[in-house]
């Protein structure tokens, strides 16, 4: 695969290089104003129903005065009056753009189900120096020309990189902490600077025990900034053994609502796809790419109902209860349940929830049977009672009402073989 054509002395000289200079030339000021928006509320962005000029593919930028690219991946079917995930890969040092593109974004392209842009970044001279900022500005720019052209969530923003690539989602949470919904850094240290870092963002660090070129410590180190900076209690996580060819994923307790920090430690080197069992990285078979997905999918998007209540009623309201799946009772809802992704070990469900009634509803539950051994792991746009077996799902403080023939949806994804849907599948409101 081409994520892993690196060479571990290379990497191993310029990261004692940087780590010596961390805090002078990269910790400069950054040129440009950050895309304005609030961390969790969305701001409709003006690409929003708009007929896009940006097309999947290589794209030039005028950044700090120089001439910079990124690689741009639109979803099939894009719809401009949909709100994107827009989710930032960097690359590693002596990688490419192209390196990230063709490992599908650290592998989370093939299970966003078509729900994300995504963007690759190149760094000059192969690295993310961050000299005067140069590269955040970057960042700003693309967000605020991808932004300009295309539907994005403002408060559904990510970014994710390995080594050389985690440092600068680093330096992004760092500087950008009312920008950037949430990062996961694989394998990174402090080589792009932090300025700032002491606000709250949803952290996600993994490491390897034995990494021969980002010692671990390094990577601990990052994670406590934002352990300490989202309120969490501070801990010393579980980590696997050398030898044991295993990984332990650990959530932090205590820490502020919307800003959960998430720590997992695996039995290997230097590499962005380690795979539990096997002492050999494998970009297809890594469980890195399934967990990444599901700590940025646990985020609810804050995108208010895109459908108003209709001001008159329907003149033919439907006649007879919806048959096709059970809900509870005529005149009141109906859910609908839909299996939107699978991967080994997981899957995604989204749930519509339809008034066909003539009034609106104030508040709604989805009762649904889980088949055995599924359990979900992360949900959105609702409030979860039980994660297996017979679950119930509450709507959240901001979809509770809706209007006569209008929708709402909630999503999670599940641990478990998706290929058998829920039975029971039930919706009742007050």
């Amino acid at each position: 695969m081409l994520r892993r054509r690196f060479f571990l002395p290379s990497i191993a000289a310029a990261a004692l290089v940087l780590a010596a200079t961390t805090g002078g030339a990269l910790s400069g000021g950054f040129g440009a104003t950050a895309v304005a928006a609030t961390n969790g509320t969305l701001a409709a962005t003006a690409g929003c129903g708009k007929a896009p000029t940006l097309a999947s593919g290589t794209r030039t930028i005028q950044s700090s005065g120089q001439s910079r690219t990124y690689n741009l991946r639109i979803p099939d079917g894009y719809d401009r009056n949909r709100p994107y995930r827009l989710i930032f890969g960097f690359h590693w040092l002596n990688g490419s753009a192209n390196n990230v593109t063709s490992a599908g974004y650290y592998g989370l392209q093939p299970l966003s189900n078509n729900s994300a842009i995504f963007v690759a970044p190149q760094g000059l001279n192969a690295g993310w120096a961050n000299t005067n900022g140069r590269d955040l500005t970057l960042f700003d720019d693309i967000s605020r020309q991808i932004e300009n052209d295309l539907c994005v969530d403002t408060s559904q923003r990510f970014a994710l990189g390995w080594s050389y690539g985690g440092a600068m989602s680093y330096a992004v949470a760092c500087a950008r902490p009312t920008i950037i919904r949430a990062v996961t850094v694989i394998s990174g240290a402090n080589l792009s600077g932090c300025n700032g870092g002491t606000q709250p963002v949803a952290y996600f660090g993994i490491h390897g025990i034995y990494d021969s070129v980002l010692n671990i410590s390094q990577g601990r180190q990052l994670r406590d900034t934002f352990v300490r900076n989202n309120g969490c209690t501070a801990q010393s996580p579980r980590e696997p053994s050398r030898g044991s060819l295993t990984h332990i994923t650990t959530a932090y307790a205590g820490c502020r609502a919307g800003y959960p920090v998430q720590w997992a430690a695996f039995d290997g080197d230097h590499t962005p796809s380690p795979v539990d069992g096997s002492g050999s990285p494998n970009d297809s078979r890594t469980w890195t790419s399934g967990e990444i997905w599901r700590f940025f999918s646990q985020f609810a998007s804050t995108t208010p109902p895109t459908t108003d209540p209709p001001t008159d009623p329907p003149t033919d309201p439907p006649t007879d209860p919806p048959t096709d799946p059970p809900t509870g009772g005529p005149g009141t809802c109906a859910a609908t349940y839909r299996t939107t992704n699978t991967w080994p070990g997981g899957f995604q469900v989204e749930v519509t929830v339809a008034n066909n009634s003539t009034t609106p509803l104030n508040g709604w539950t989805v009762g649904m049977t889980l088949a055995s051994g599924q359990a979900i792991s992360s949900l959105w746009s609702g409030v979860n009672t039980g994660t297996s077996g017979s679950v119930t799902v509450r709507n959240a403080a901001y979809n509770g009402t809706v209007g006569p023939s209008a929708s709402t949806t909630f999503g999670f994804t599940a641990t478990g073989n998706g290929a058998t849907a829920a039975s029971n599948v039930t919706c009742t409101s007050p």
